[in-house]
């Protein structure tokens, strides 16, 4: 099993002058930290005018920084919106990075799940995953040698020679964005990594590796030629402390980030309300004080807790044969001193064992491509909930309440 840290780089309220600034550099020293560490992969969002959710509009220019700044570890775009990016910009910052970061890239493609983010760019929800599917189909030839040209419903492009190229031939590992569960399934077939945005238990992960793996092997269905990359990720709420109490204590930001998902979850295109007029920190203090013990529980299902009792939740997640999961260690305003402390605990006592595990992993996987081991078909129904029992949810006029 392989390990990723995550980044909205988010935001709440109340702002001060320099809070931006000092984010970004906290979150580009947490990614060097990361990477003397031995983590995997550093994945970072793009998201547009989501106020206190997510400062992060561009994450070529956070991941060439940290580009410079690290050395071994995968600088993912988790990821890069086709919806709102013309092919031929993002294939050139890509590539871009790609140079700069010694073939570090892993590029993940999204649509945006927002009318607030769409709308200012002429894009309209119904029409997303057709100009995505477009988009890759325009993007994908830019990467080689040569000069191409595209026409397509929602894309037109005259011969050119997109330049400069990328460092890993023939182009960096592609995901996709599964903020719906069931999309999974639709990444295995497009044989693309999953990038799984969604925070599930360990029977859940079992569910949709094999879904995923079933859709890769049995129904592989292309958009264009390119190289495929059988990976599935999936996201945990994370922090590691010496205790549990402590953990807890410190997770507050996870809670946040369920209520900030869901306080807009719940409308119809995912709209944001006018700039100024919510005050997103004060809603979920509100929503906290009202319901405290949904609070505490909205943390139960997380990576969150000692070194021995994450152990014991991963090594459920080793028997689903993830091949990584992203831990989303910035959230809310959890401190900088307390995501460097749980990275670093984290990675001294529990990530050897399953980084130990991954040559065995990587034999699983060959014989899963092969055909040696077949995987039973199993029913995702019960997993496909976006926001299970136990989490927050919203009512569709933004007023908090409890699920039960």
């Amino acid at each position: 099993m392989k390990f990723g840290i995550f980044y909205e780089l988010q935001l709440p309220r109340p702002w001060e002058a320099g809070d931006e600034h000092r984010l970004y550099k906290n979150a580009l020293s947490q990614c060097e930290l990361a990477d003397q560490l031995g983590f995997d992969y550093a994945w970072e969002v793009e998201h547009h005018f989501l106020e206190e959710y997510s400062h992060s509009p561009a994450p070529e220019v956070f991941l060439g920084a940290a580009s410079q700044r690290t050395k071994r570890i995968r600088l993912g775009h988790g990821i890069f919106q086709l919806t709102t990016n013309h092919p031929a910009k993002v294939a050139e910052k890509v590539a871009a990075l790609d140079l700069l970061s010694d073939g570090r890239v892993e590029f993940g493609m999204g649509e945006s799940a927002s009318i607030t983010e769409l709308e200012p760019f002429g894009v309209d929800m119904d029409n997303k995953r057709a100009i995505w599917e477009d988009a890759v189909r325009a993007l994908i030839p830019m990467f080689r040698d040569g000069g191409c040209s595209y026409d397509g419903p929602h894309f037109k492009f005259p011969l050119r020679n997109v330049l400069p190229k990328p460092l890993q031939k023939p182009h960096p590992p592609l995901w996709v964005a599964c903020s719906q569960l069931q999309t999974i399934e639709m990444a295995g077939r497009r044989g693309m990594g999953a990038l799984g945005f969604q925070f599930v238990s360990a029977d859940a992960a079992h569910a949709w590796v094999h879904a995923y793996y079933n859709a890769f092997t049995k129904q592989l269905d292309k958009l264009e030629d390119y190289q495929t990359n059988p990976n599935i990720a999936l996201v945990s709420y994370f922090m590691c402390a010496k205790t549990d109490e402590e953990a807890r204590r410190r997770a507050e930001g996870s809670t946040f980030f369920q209520f900030a998902l869901q306080f807009y979850g719940a409308q119809k295109g995912r709209q944001r309300p006018p700039p100024g007029t919510v005050n997103m920190w004060d809603e979920y203090n509100k929503w906290k004080r009202e319901n405290p013990e949904q609070a505490k529980r909205s943390i139960a299902g997380g990576l969150i807790g000692s070194p021995e009792t994450i152990r014991k939740k991963l090594r459920k997640f080793r028997e689903s044969n993830i091949d990584q999961v992203i831990l989303l260690n910035q959230a809310g305003k959890t401190t900088h001193e307390h995501i460097c402390e749980s990275l670093e605990l984290f990675a001294r006592e529990v990530m050897p064992e399953f980084h130990a595990d991954e040559p065995a992993h990587q034999e699983w996987k060959r014989k899963v491509l092969a055909g040696e081991i077949k995987l039973d078909e199993i029913d995702t129904t019960p997993f496909k909930e976006r926001f299970r029992p136990g989490m927050i949810t919203v009512k569709p006029q933004g007023a908090a309440t409890a699920a039960e």
